[in-house]
């Protein structure tokens, strides 16, 4: 019989972990890589019983190949802390590791905003594979390399990713800041041409190319603010070359 560890990278996930860990009750095992959390994310874990990893973060890619060492099951799950897993998932899942008929499978990530599910903003994502087979690279985008054949699960994920309008903008900027420095570490340069164009582009792919402008009201904002998050990062760039950060 083919077993399931499931790896939760946390940060301060406090306040939507133990929902997550409840989704996934069914898995053999459960890894929490945590990245010094200072509110109570660990003690959550600890009292559910996954194994508690605590790691300083340094980027995406290092954080979840760490996390694997300590896997002990055939096959590995990834989920994040705002993400949730459904019955109907779950057994999708079992039969798939069943089956062995992949490497590993694609799983289908609707987002959360304003109370609905964006289905023209979600994402198809490898999050289920054998745990031999597979290894992160890259560090501002990571990337779950793998060996074989890869299938798609017909559930979703339920991922509430945007706590709030604050929260949505606080993520992007965050997660700019780190693109930033990421991208000038490798020596990537950047030019006004970057600030102006590929901001508009994002915003044109997400809500034309993609037909954001059918998830309504909550489609257009989620457009606006990951074009903003665009120009954020560019932002950025320039204030660190000019030695302003």
């Amino acid at each position: 019989m083919q077993t399931l560890t499931v790896i939760i990278p946390t940060y301060n996930e406090a306040q939507y972990l133990e929902d997550a860990l409840y989704s996934v009750k069914f898995a053999d095992e459960i890894i929490v890589v945590d990245s010094m959390s200072t509110d109570s994310t660990v003690k959550i874990a600890t009292d559910h019983g996954c194994k508690v990893v605590s790691r300083k973060f340094d980027n995406f890619s290092n954080q979840k190949n760490h996390a694997l060492q300590y896997a002990t099951s055939d096959w590995i799950l990834f989920l994040d802390g705002d993400e949730r897993i459904t019955y109907t998932l779950q057994k999708e899942i079992l039969n798939a590791i069943s089956s062995n008929k992949h490497t590993g499978y694609k799983l289908n990530f609707p987002h959360f905003y304003m109370n609905r599910f964006l289905y023209h903003h979600d994402n198809d994502v490898t999050r289920l594979v054998v745990r031999d087979k597979c290894h992160f690279e890259g560090n501002v985008h990571e990337k779950l390399i793998i060996e074989g054949s890869i299938g798609t699960l017909e559930n979703i994920v339920l991922h509430y990713t945007y706590k709030g309008l604050a929260h949505y903008i606080g993520k992007k900027d965050a997660y700019a800041w780190f693109q930033a420095k990421q991208i000038l570490s490798k020596g990537k340069g950047m030019n006004y041409f970057h600030l102006a164009f590929k901001p508009a582009y994002r915003f044109f792919h997400e809500y034309f190319i993609r037909r954001g402008f059918l998830d309504g009201i909550p489609g257009l904002a989620v457009a606006v603010i990951n074009s903003y998050g665009v120009f954020s990062r560019y932002a950025k760039m320039i204030l660190l070359k000019k030695g302003l950060k």
